[in-house]
């Protein structure tokens, strides 16, 4: 059990007291999320909205990481299993086998817009390029050597990785474990070469379980250190070191951090707003919220705050969201989110479409 059930759980449990019999299966009044800090923000957000058009109970957000989340997400109906999981990366067959175990049988899953993993250095160095196969040798824990087996990463200074960067020790900067961006980044690096030749001689309907955990790994020789997810103590640490290092964030660290960070192009590539919400650059990924279907117009403001994120106003081209940081989905991805969320019971007259705040006389004559 994560170290944050039981504070979960407390807290939960604290406001017991004060629900109504319609809620008494899951002993709160309000909706409860958690997961990936990447996503915090952008529910935070949509969730003091929704309870303030309803006068609601603000709903209790922690950051876990995604992996945490839907642990305790997947564990059932108690009042410490959150209504919803954050993640900044698909949910796992595993995880959902593990959900349907506990009786977490039916799941919505809500995608709510775009991230992007980002290699980044110091705004002061000199900018650096990289191709997927260097940034691999840089952080991959198994490489192949050159009689086609696996091999631990002999790159120890940049110099190995590519010529032209200088001759000092491999830093590298990044999320624990337990994070979806941690996964993420283990997803795009096995994609990288493993799934070719020559790291599967055969092809890679033929990977072996060996090979697979090989290609899916991050070195563990003290040249990655981890932190929290999108660590602002990386931040400065990269901003401020005198010798070159390079962090692994997500998009809004950088846009947020732009006087300090500095993007790296992968094969020419800028991880630009553009590139990533047309799936040009290669670390785009989708977040997600995973809801209990079950739990939806049965915990009070659950339903209203579905509503809220998914609406035009929110995660709409010219939403709040956006501009808190969130590349939004093309129109037709957010019109399916919305078509979902109806059909589980969470009103229409909000999600997918513009509030009244927003329709003026233009929106009315379309």
């Amino acid at each position: 059990m994560i170290k944050s059930t039981s504070l979960l759980a407390a807290a939960l449990v604290g406001l017991s007291l004060h629900t109504s019999p319609a809620v008494a299966e899951f002993q709160r009044g309000y909706v409860a999320m958690m997961g990936s800090s990447t996503i915090v923000p952008y529910v935070k957000e949509a969730g003091e909205k929704a309870s303030s058009h309803g006068h609601l109970h603000a709903p209790l957000i922690q950051a876990s990481g995604t992996g945490g989340g839907i642990k305790l997400f997947c564990e059932g109906y108690g009042p410490e299993s959150p209504d919803v999981a954050l993640a900044s990366r698909a949910m796992k067959p595993k995880e959902r086998e593990e959900c349907e175990r506990n009786g977490v049988a039916k799941i919505l899953e809500v995608k709510i817009g775009y991230d992007a993993l980002i290699l980044a250095q110091s705004a002061k160095a000199e900018p650096w390029t990289l191709s997927h196969d260097e940034a691999r040798m840089a952080f991959a824990k198994w490489l192949v050597s050159h009689d086609g087996t696996m091999a631990l990463n002999p790159n120890h200074q940049w110099k190995d990785v590519k010529a032209s960067l200088p001759n000092t020790r491999i830093a590298l900067l990044g999320p624990p474990a337990t994070s979806g961006s941690h996964d993420a980044f283990l997803d795009l690096i096995s994609e990288l070469e493993c799934k070719k030749l020559p790291w599967v001689p055969q092809g890679p309907k033929d990977i072996t379980a060996d090979l697979q955990r090989k290609c899916r790994s991050i070195r563990e020789d003290g040249i990655y250190k981890e932190g929290r997810d999108n660590d602002l103590s990386h931040v400065d640490m990269i901003a401020t070191s005198s010798t070159p290092a390079i962090g692994l964030f997500g998009y809004k660290m950088l846009i947020d951090h732009s006087d300090k960070l500095h993007a790296i192009p992968i094969d020419g590539i800028e991880p630009t707003y553009a590139n990533i919400s047309s799936d040009t650059y290669m670390g785009a990924r989708p977040l997600y919220l995973y809801v209990k279907a079950r739990n939806v117009g049965v915990t009070p403001g659950l339903s209203e705050f579905l509503a809220e994120i998914t609406s035009e106003d929110a995660f709409g081209d010219k939403g709040y969201l956006r501009k808190a940081g969130l590349i939004t989905l093309p129109a037709q991805d957010r019109a399916a989110m919305a078509a979902l969320l109806k059909d589980a019971g969470v009103s229409p007259a909000r999600a997918g479409a513009a509030s009244k705040s927003s329709q003026g006389p233009a929106s009315k004559k379309k």
